[in-house]
């Protein structure tokens, strides 16, 4: 009855933190998304003729989250029956923003107008099959386009 009672506490306070923590973050994400609206974010491999005169240099944004204890337990019944687990979808999309964010940071430290051909790669950091995801490596890398001086 005792490890029923820790079972469940610790799924609460998972999924009141976890949600918490989320929330907050979504928000930061958010704001800085907005900050960083100017930077032109170009998937491209080619050049626009408006930046053929301007230096570039690679820059790069990289991410570790990790999972709430909350979320592994519900991906792990969702698993059960099948279907999408929202749970880590929400853990990918704020990885990917914060991915992508962290490079526009550094390309705006830069003076950068612009970042071209960006691409991303998503890693596991931590767990395996039975202890479920664990973390998420998300790195975003582009070049930055800045004019020359």
């Amino acid at each position: 009855m005792i490890e029923l009672a820790i079972f469940l506490t610790l799924l609460t306070l998972g999924y009141v933190f976890g949600r918490l923590n989320e929330r907050r973050h979504y928000a930061s994400i958010q704001q800085r998304e907005e900050a960083y609206r100017a930077l032109l974010l170009l998937p491209g491999r080619y050049v626009p003729e408006q930046y053929i005169q301007h230096h570039s240099t690679l820059v790069s944004g990289n991410v570790v989250v990790s999972v709430d204890y909350f979320k592994t337990i519900a991906a792990g019944l969702r698993g059960l029956v099948g279907g999408r687990i929202a749970s880590y979808e929400s853990l990918i999309d704020r990885a990917r923003r914060e991915a992508i964010l962290r490079m526009q940071e550094e390309a705006a430290a830069l003076g950068a107008e612009a970042i071209l051909n960006i691409k991303m790669e998503t890693s596991r950091v931590a767990g395996n099959d039975r202890n479920g995801l664990g973390s998420v490596e998300v790195l975003a890398y582009g070049t930055a386009l800045f004019p020359r001086r």
